[in-house]
């Protein structure tokens, strides 16, 4: 699968962790590799293996100064493309212009600096999402790094049926007291109370499509309606998530195997105010989640400070969609051994997203080459109602990046995938 990811431009910090040209540099762990980012003098970001190519210091120590990043130990200094532009302990000229620090190219786009780890010379196109053209104060970007892989993350945004469930607080508040629904903000209330979805998929020239259906009672003339709500799969890890309001693209990149750097993009035709968003996801709380270091904290070893006396008005003794989405993560352990678990119908997204991630590492071995279209602007996910026999025809909510509909059995089996 590390070979899929290096197939796509990835996300691999923030650019408010390089806020400015010459700031300190920061080290960054990217699909297993130990890497420094930095900004030069110039403000252009360049990404180096972390270590120096002369006796294996870390650059993430270094000087930025006079557009280069020089390690401590000899003075060697480096520009954003790894050339060597200083050599204070060796004077030949054939060294300095043989030797370079292994480096990736990068581009800054929307809030995010991306690179691209493929064994290609040449970069496939970058891909433009939705988010990318949205005015500065009507997106918001954060980051949180989560210590397990990133396919447990990455399945909980194709799992239409927990949210209604594990974010019961949010989206449900009247489960324990019904007056707190009325009292409650609307934004993110689920549009019904269902929490058995059907599903249908389809699938795509980025990855698929599902549609959620839930049972939205009757119209006003008396006909039966449902909700429908499109969440779609961009490879390899990537998924939007609608508000009433606003959209969520989510980007699960794993750092290592046991490690993943979760990057949310919020976007809105409206401005977004960052602190709200932050609140929501439940990391305004020290204890749980630092600007500083992006790190989720909370863990078995301080019981994922779980507020258990408050269980009966808190549905899970926590605060917020990422509080509750990491923490049910991290409770799998660090990689979850799948072969035990019991699929069903509500789980044809999370089966489906295994089988496209399998068959791309399967194309890949059999030689073929991978990529994302390169414009994905138009791809967003309707939350909306429709009567129920329009149900056949939710596939022109979407834009026309649909190929087949995957087979829609009732259950899916673990063996199956």
């Amino acid at each position: 699968m590390g070979r899929v990811f290096r197939q796509f431009w990835l996300p691999v910090c923030t650019s408010e962790q390089l806020p400015r040209p010459d700031c300190d540099p920061l080290r960054v762990r990217l699909l297993g590799e130990s890497l420094v980012a930095f900004r030069d003098s110039s403000g252009k970001v360049g990404l180096l293996s972390e270590h120096c190519p002369h006796r294996g210091a870390s650059l993430a120590l270094g000087r930025v100064e006079n557009n280069g990043l020089r390690c401590l130990y000899h003075g060697w200094k480096f520009a954003t493309d790894g050339r060597v532009q200083d050599m204070p302990n060796c004077n030949s000229r054939a060294i300095r212009e043989r030797i370079r620090a292994p480096s990736y190219p990068v581009r800054e786009e929307a809030g995010l600096i991306w690179s691209y780890l493929g064994p290609d010379k040449e970069p496939p196109p970058f891909t433009r999402y939705a988010f990318m053209n949205a005015k500065a104060e009507n997106r918001a970007v954060v980051r949180i790094n989560v210590k397990c892989n990133y396919l447990q993350l990455t399945e909980g945004g194709f799992d239409s049926s927990h949210v209604g469930i594990l974010h019961t607080d949010l989206v449900r508040p009247g489960w324990s007291d019904p007056a707190a629904a009325t009292a409650h903000e609307s934004e993110h209330l689920l549009a019904v109370d269902d929490n058995d979805p059907e599903l249908e998929l389809t699938e795509t020239d980025f990855g698929f499509y599902y549609a959620a259906f839930r049972n939205g009672g009757r119209d006003d003339s008396g006909k039966e309606r449902l909700n429908v709500r499109v969440v779609p799969f961009m490879m390899p890890s990537t998924r939007i998530i609608p508000l009433p309001n606003a959209l969520f693209t989510v980007f699960e990149t794993p750092a290592d195997d046991e490690t993943t750097s979760t990057f949310i993009v919020i976007h809105s035709n409206q401005p977004v105010d960052r602190n709200k968003v932050v609140a929501t996801l439940g990391i305004d709380d020290p204890r749980f989640w630092s600007e500083k270091d992006c790190v989720f904290k909370a863990g078995w070893d301080n019981g994922f400070l779980q507020d258990r006396a408050r269980m009966d008005a808190s549905w899970t003794g926590l605060r917020g969609l990422e509080q509750e989405d990491a923490v049910i993560s991290l409770s799998m352990g660090a990689i979850f051994d799948r072969s035990t678990e019991h699929l069903v119908a509500a789980d044809r997204a999370v089966a489906t997203l295994r089988k496209i991630l399998l068959r791309t590492a399967e194309r890949l071995e059999q030689g073929e080459r991978v990529a994302l279209p390169e414009d994905l602007t138009d791809v967003g996910a309707p939350d909306v109602f429709m009567l129920a026999t329009e149900r056949k025809t939710w596939q022109a909510l979407t834009p026309n990046h649909w190929k087949e509909l995957v087979d829609a059995g009732a259950e899916v089996k673990a063996s199956e995938v």
